[in-house]
């Protein structure tokens, strides 16, 4: 008779718990967008929220310590002209915010770390190029200044942000893309489609290296990460609605090496994956539970680990990296649950006795300093992140300025051509007829309306006009 052995993890306790009233966020209006975005983000400094605005989208960027009853009259980041949709803290300057819209533009904002005195209505840079709105944001994890974009146009866009010019753009989906996963050196990154199919994206070739096509047979929107390992982790339902996991090799998509039901929901499961230790985070929109799974190389290869639930859905859901958590309280992460009127934080901590740091817990973890610089990147070098100890706990850094260099526009339009032209900016008509020869000079007054077509043919109707007149 064989005896069942219990799996050994150190992340099979693992309990989460909110923390109290007062360090919540009260009486913010979330936005009512009907998009599958986790409309939070968050980091060491702020917590960012897209919150309901008239005429346009807004954006709610809080202190961390600026808890409790938020005032109503809190300065917004104001800039969109339609809804915000999604938005995305930089990995390697704290104080700057991404932000995709309906009115199909992305804007990088530079977010001071005292409040500031009225609404932030001017972004560092404004960036276009979709045509239609932009659901998705995403900063590359390890090279600097580089921003992935994707709109409804089903067009991804890698952008410049310090120069605000495209590096890539990529057409080759062929429908709506729900979302999209970096992998850990940013070398590679991972899609969903509404073609039911998984692509692994080569950005700097163009090219499409491997697809999985209906990972999840059911017709509801997937999701897909990169683990640590590169394995890729998705989440989407069956033929029959249940929502379903999946871990698959990218260089072998013909079988799953994990497959597993969960139950019947409509809200689809936003994964937030930690790579530090390898537990993903599981959040529908609509439940009031978080699942947590810890993936390891032993079958089933993801493991269940707990639950944590709670009496009211979520709107929403950010996602602490590691370096902004407690080291001192065990805490191995943090999560920010969005309801209808407040953010909660919730931690997720591991009970130890001893009040010493825990190496076992908190591994080095990927820092805010870059690895690569744009030009290195673009060139076809990668660099794993930049490891930090969190032994001491982390200080953020103060806030450092983007700095945008754009090129002159003007440099590369051809000039304009001109019709008329005079050193002295003056011009003369001359008309010729039997009765002699009338010359007719117009000063640079009268040069103003050149700017368009439509001042031209006022202008000819004044010559006109003139001559007409003298006639008479």
């Amino acid at each position: 008779m064989s005896r069942r052995v219990v799996r050994q993890s150190k992340f099979r306790h693992v309990f989460g718990q909110p923390l109290k009233a007062d360090q919540s966020y009260e009486d913010i209006r979330v936005s009512k967008v009907t998009w599958d975005s986790s409309f939070c983000a968050v980091n060491p400094k702020f917590v960012a929220i897209i919150v309901e605005s008239s005429g346009g989208g807004a954006i709610l960027a809080l202190p961390l310590c600026k808890t409790g009853r938020v005032d109503k009259n809190y300065p917004l980041i104001i800039g969109h002209s339609g809804p915000v949709l999604d938005v995305d803290w930089c990995p390697h300057n704290d104080n700057i915010l991404a932000s995709g819209s309906e009115d199909c533009s992305v804007m990088v904002w530079q977010i001071p770390d005292h409040t500031p005195l009225r609404p932030i209505s001017e972004p560092i840079v404004t960036l276009e190029g979709h045509s239609k709105r932009v659901g998705i944001v995403t900063w590359h994890p390890t090279a600097r200044n580089v921003l992935l974009t994707a709109g409804s146009d089903n067009v991804i866009i890698i952008w410049n942000v310090g120069t605000g010019e495209p590096l890539v753009s990529l057409d080759n989906h062929p429908d709506l893309i729900y979302n999209v996963s970096w992998n850990r050196n940013g070398s590679m990154f991972c899609t969903t489609c509404k073609d039911k199919k998984v692509r692994v994206v080569d950005p700097r070739k163009g090219e499409i290296v491997a697809e999985k096509q209906t990972p999840h047979e059911g017709i509801r929107p997937m999701r897909a990460i990169f683990t640590r390992e590169g394995y890729i982790f998705t989440t989407g339902f069956t033929r029959m609605s249940q929502r379903e996991l999946g871990l698959w090799d990218p260089t072998n998509f013909d079988e799953p090496i994990s497959l597993l039901e969960m139950d019947t929901s409509n809200g689809v499961l936003l994964p937030f994956y930690d790579a530090d230790t390898s537990i993903v985070y599981l959040c529908g929109k609509g439940d009031s539970s978080i699942r947590y799974f810890e993936i390891t190389d032993e079958p089933p290869y993801v493991h269940y680990l707990s639950t944590y639930s709670s009496k009211e859905p979520q709107r929403g859901m950010g996602f602490m990296p590691k370096r902004g958590l407690d080291v001192s309280k065990c805490e191995i992460a943090r999560l920010y649950k969005l309801h209808e009127r407040k953010c909660e934080p919730i931690t997720m901590t591991v009970p130890r006795k001893s009040d010493l740091f825990q190496d076992d817990l908190y591994p080095d973890t990927a820092g805010p300093e870059p690895a690569l610089e744009v030009e290195e990147w673009v060139e076809g070098r990668d660099g794993d992140p930049v490891l930090v100890s969190l032994r001491d706990g982390y200080v953020p850094l103060k806030n450092r300025e983007l700095k945008v260099v754009k090129k002159n526009v003007l440099d590369s339009r051809p000039p304009p051509r001109r019709s008329i032209s005079s050193c002295d900016g003056s011009f003369t008509v001359r008309e010729g007829g039997g009765g002699g020869v009338h010359l007719h000079t117009f000063t640079p007054s009268h040069l103003t309306v050149l700017e368009t077509p439509v001042r031209r043919v006022l202008l000819l109707q004044a010559v006109q006009s003139v001559l007409t007149h003298t006639h008479a």
